[in-house]
Order: structure tokens, then C-alpha cells, then sequence
């Protein structure tokens, strides 16, 4: 922790790929502590139900319906936020999806397609908010990653890639910003049990299991939460995860041997075609 913990009565905060997931427990967990909270995602459906329980636990929300590869949608997040509540404190990129297979079997409009979701969204994030932090002199831009943008994992190169695109992306920005009171951290959760594996089914007709660490998802809901309340620049919410990049730092080699044998495997399960996935 390298800062003072700070208040969160009355702030105001803007989270992407938030019908689900990471992004709605977050939500949730930051209105509970007196976070206006904005809801950016696609489904409208999932925005109004989550605005209207928010609301009814006597929380402020409010929803916008967008895509994070679309920058003026997310352009619209930022701007609904000060319109609604004359402000934005806190900017959570969270939105993303993954693809799991060898990357000459993945399709090159997938890993394009990833790419845009995972990085490019928390790009247009970044560009959004930080215009707003800069004429306030103050902000926290949190960037939701995965412990694969610390240490890759087989099978999963292209999740890994954009994963670690963040992750630098993060590094660059918060050394831009440090001694001020603009924030920049990157979250690191491990397998967390949300939507991001049975989408993966539904998209491309695949599962994945795996033996490696898991936590629930207001686990890091709650770890997001003390990071505003305290920030900090990398947040694991799987305490011990914090030493497989250690680790993978020191002896890249026998990370890989152990990342092998722990990491996940794809299930067999009809694909959207009708084929069989293995």
C-alpha cells in the first residue's frame, strides 16, 4: 500500500462490463459503500435489473447500454457519470473475454476481436476518464488484468497477450502520474467463478476445468474496494498468487514445468457447429 486511505462516501465511479461478473460484484460491493456507481455494459436487460437492485439496497445508480471497442460508447460512460452525479472518481476497465485452444487453431478475427474487448477497451477507458482526472487533479483508474498478464499459461496465449498488454499498459501510466493524485492499478485475479467460462462454451463451444487456485467473485469485488479505499499499484486478490510472478521472475523454466502440469484443460463439448472440441 503506498497511500492514504481515502473516503468513499459520495464518489462516484464508472465500471465496463458491468451485467456481470467482476464488474457487477464490484459495483454492488462500491454502492454498498456510498459509490455513485455507473453501469456500462450490452446487455440492457442485465443493466436495468442490476440498477433497480442497487437502488432498492438504497444505493445510486444509474446504467449505460455500450460496447468498449466503440470509444464514443465509452466516452458516453464517462459522460453519463458526470451528468447523473457531477463527477467521476474511479474508472474500473473490466471488460473482457477469453479464448482457450493452440494459437494456430484460434482464428485471427478471435485474437483481433480480444484484442479490441481486452485491451483497446481499457485503452478507451483510460483515454475517457484520465481528461477528466487531470482538470480535478485527482482519479483512480483501475484496470482489471488476470494473473495470466503476469505469467502465461499453455493453451491460452492470446487471453495471455492482452492480459499483459494491460498489465504494461498500467505499469506505463501510473509512473506517468506518480506524486499526484491520479492513481493507476492493476488487478490480478486468479480463476474466478463468474460468466467468463461458460461463455467461452457458449462462443466456441468449448469448456475449460482446471486444478490451479480459485476464488470467488466478491473475493475480488472486495479486494477492488480496498484498493479505492487505499490505493495501491498491483492488487492480488489470491493472496499467495503474488508468488507465482515471483516465482515465474526467478525461474522462468520451471514455472512453465509447473503452469503445465496446474494449468486448465479444454473439455469436450459440442461446438455452435455441431463439432466436437477436444
Amino acid at each position: 500500500m503506498y497511500h492514504h486511505s481515502v473516503s468513499l462516501n459520495g464518489r462516484v465511479a464508472a465500471v465496463t462490463g458491468a451485467s456481470s461478473g467482476i464488474g457487477l460484484e464490484a459495483a454492488r460491493a462500491l454502492a454498498r459503500e456510498g459509490v455513485a456507481v455507473v453501469l456500462g455494459a450490452r446487455r440492457e436487460d442485465r443493466l436495468a435489473r442490476a440498477v433497480a437492485e442497487i437502488r432498492a439496497a438504497g444505493g445510486r445508480a444509474e446504467a449505460v447500454a455500450m460496447d468498449v471497442t466503440n470509444e464514443a460508447d465509452v466516452v458516453r460512460l464517462v459522460a453519463r457519470a458526470r451528468e447523473a452525479f457531477g463527477a467521476l472518481d474511479i474508472m474500473i476497465c473490466n471488460a473482457g473475454f477469453g479464448y482457450y485452444g493452440a494459437v494456430d487453431e484460434m482464428p485471427s478475427e478471435i485474437m483481433r476481436r480480444m484484442m479490441d474487448v481486452n485491451f483497446m477497451g481499457t485503452f478507451y477507458g483510460a483515454r475517457a476518464a484520465l481528461p477528466v482526472f487531470r482538470a480535478q487533479q485527482r482519479g483512480h483508474l483501475i484496470i482489471v488484468s488476470s494473473i495470466a498478464g503476469r505469467r502465461g499459461i499453455p493453451h491460452m496465449s492470446g487471453y495471455c497477450a492482452t492480459k499483459c498488454a494491460q498489465a504494461g499498459f498500467a505499469e506505463s501510466l501510473r509512473s506517468e502520474f506518480v506524486g499526484t493524485d491520479i492513481h493507476v492499478s492493476a488487478v490480478f485475479p486468479v480463476s474466478t467463478d463468474t460468466e467468463f467460462k461458460g461463455a467461452m462454451e457458449r462462443d466456441f463451444g468449448h469448456r475449460v476445468s482446471g486444478l490451479g487456485p480459485k476464488q470467488d467473485v466478491a473475493q475480488v469485488a472486495a479486494a477492488i474496494v480496498q484498493c479505492v479505499r487505499r490505493p495501491r499499484a498491483e492488487v492480488y486478490p489470491h493472496a499467495t498468487s503474488r508468488a507465482l510472478a515471483v516465482l515465474n521472475a526467478l525461474a522462468p523454466a520451471l514455472t512453465d514445468r509447473m503452469v503445465r502440469k496446474y494449468g486448465r484443460r479444454r473439455v469436450v463439448t459440442p461446438s455452435p457447429g455441431g463439432r466436437q472440441s477436444t
